[in-house]
Order: structure tokens, then sequence, then C-alpha cells
């Protein structure tokens, strides 16, 4: 059974590489490679993972990304099962905000039998196409990369990992012993094979994440706008929040937990986050255990300014 974050909280294409890319041990662009684009001038090119129509802070998460300048959105995906009804959302959602013109890809349900949604694997060109290195924005389970990566695991040449996974010192809620997180315990064995490809891995973890709410002003200020796309964000969040939370904070005062858009934001920066190195372990149980012999993920482990994150998700929300 697939776990919502919010459950936790209750309870405790090919993609492929450039063509010509060397084949003896290319060199994966890291998160700096991505981040010069914009001293250049230039958008980073995203593509989104998401599995929208589960916890809110999916919703929230696109919304922040089409407002993000910095962002060449590429393409969006719906992923980790009941794929049709995440990618209607996510088409209205584009709709919406007048972005018709991005791609909206059907994901594969968690395995990887062949079935008649399968061919988004074999059409995914963003990344065969971007001459420059494209960011994979993951913000749910991970069963569309695993499985890109197992047919093809030369689209590491050309792209990094960015996702919302993980608990590492804190889990939900402060002073809280670190928790299965809900994108890990949904798909351990896929996020095992993502972090141990040879790309650059940055996540949020709750241990930053999980910190990110709007009140008072700030949340006023999304809620009382009257652009379009904040108005269909209003709309999704009244309709979802009485059938996941019983209680917590009325719609009318605040928001739930943001997690997903800190990913959003490690699509284009740091500064804001205080980032380390760590060698992860995923268990077949949910948690994210420091372990030299594993590979290293670069993680958003404490915030420098958590006021300014928040002022400017509100601004990017409400241009």
């Amino acid at each position: 059974m697939r776990m919502s974050r919010r459950g936790f909280i209750g309870t405790t294409a090919a993609l492929g590489g450039l063509a010509g890319a060397s084949a003896a041990q290319p060199r994966c662009p890291t998160a700096a490679d991505t981040f010069g684009l914009l001293r250049q001038g230039r958008r980073i090119p995203v593509i989104l993972d998401t599995d929208i129509g589960g916890d809110i802070d999916d919703t929230w998460a696109l919304c922040m990304l089409l407002r993000c300048p910095e962002l060449d959105v590429r393409l969006v995906v719906s992923d980790a099962g009941n794929a049709t009804y995440r990618a209607r959302i996510l088409a209205k959602l584009l709709e919406v905000y007048e972005r018709t013109d991005i791609p909206v890809g059907v994901g594969i349900p968690p395995g990887d039998e062949r079935g008649n949604q399968s061919d988004w694997i074999e059409g995914y060109e963003a990344i065969h196409a971007s001459p420059d290195p494209v960011t994979l924005i993951c913000i749910g389970a991970v069963p569309n990369i695993a499985a890109a990566l197992a047919r093809d695991p030369s689209l590491v040449n050309n792209a990094r990992f960015v996702g919302m996974h993980g608990s590492v010192r804190r889990g939900y809620g402060d002073g809280s012993a670190p928790a299965p997180e809900a994108n890990v315990v949904n798909g351990p064995a896929e996020l095992r094979a993502v972090f141990a490809a040879p790309w650059d891995c940055t996540v949020t973890p709750l241990d930053t994440c999980d910190r990110v709410r709007l009140l008072g002003e700030k949340y006023q200020a999304v809620r009382g706008c009257e652009e379009p796309g904040p108005r269909a964000l209003m709309e999704n969040y009244r309709l979802w929040k009485p059938g996941w939370i019983q209680g917590g904070p009325p719609v009318e005062t605040a928001s739930t937990t943001l997690f997903d858009t800190v990913a959003v934001y490690l699509a284009f920066t740091e500064d804001l986050l205080v980032m380390e190195d760590l060698a992860l372990r995923v268990t077949d149980d949910g948690y994210t255990v420091v372990d030299e012999t594993q590979k290293t993920v670069h993680c958003a482990m404490d915030w420098r300014d958590l006021g300014a994150f928040e002022d400017l998700l509100v601004e990017r929300l409400t241009s």
C-alpha cells in the first residue's frame, strides 16, 4: 500500500545522454555546472517528476516552478501510480498558467511491467535534445527515474537529480527523531538505484523541508491574490484538505507543510540553505541512514534564512 506523507505525520527515453558523449568515464554535470548557466544569462532546463494529486505540496511546488524565471520547464511527468489522474491535474494547471507548450508525460506505475503507458520512456527525448545539463526535480517516489536508468544508464551524462527525499537527523516535527519518509517508503529499491547512479544527487530531507509552511501575512498574500494561478492553487487546497487532514489550522489561516517547494528552489540555488555531503543508505523500511560505504548525496540539512525562503516563495507564487 502506498503511504502518504501526511499518513506518516499522523502515525509517528529512453532517457539518454547527449550524442557523442565520451564513453570513457564521462563527467556528469554538477550543481555548479547548472547554476553556472544563470551566470551566463541562460535558464536551467528542468523536468518535473511528481506524484501530484496526493499531498497538496506538489501542487504548491508546481505553481512555484511555473513562476521561476531561472528554470526552463521542458516536461512534467506524473509518477507513482494513478498516473492518468495525476497527469490530468498537471495538464489543467498548465492550462491555468497558460503553459500548454509544456508536454505532460504519463508515468508508469510502481514496478516495470510493460503496459499501455510505457511509451513515455521510449519517447522521452528532453535530455537527448538539450545542449545544457537537465535537472530532474523529483518530488515523489521515483519508479519513472529508476526504470529509465535501467534502460539507459547514460542519461546521467547530461542530467542531475534533485529530490525531496529522506530524513537524516530530524523527522516530522520539531525535536523529532529521524523517520521513514513517504517518498522513500513508497519506493526504497528505486531510490537506492537513483542514489547509486554516477550522477550528482541533491536532496532536501525532512531536516529542512518539514519546516516550510506559510502563516499570517505571508499566507494571506497568496490566499488573497486574484491572479488565476494562486486562485487555482487555493481552490485545490480547499478541495484537498478535508479528505486528508482532520484538525490543524483551517484553510483560511495557514498552509500545510510545503515540503516539495524546497526541491524546486534547489534546482537553481542553494544560497539560503546549509548543505552537507552525506553518504546515505536507503533501508527497506524507508529510512535514509548515514553509512560511509555508500555514495555521497548533497543534502540540505539546515536553513541559513528560512524567512527569506518564505518571502521568495510568496513572491513567486503571486507574481
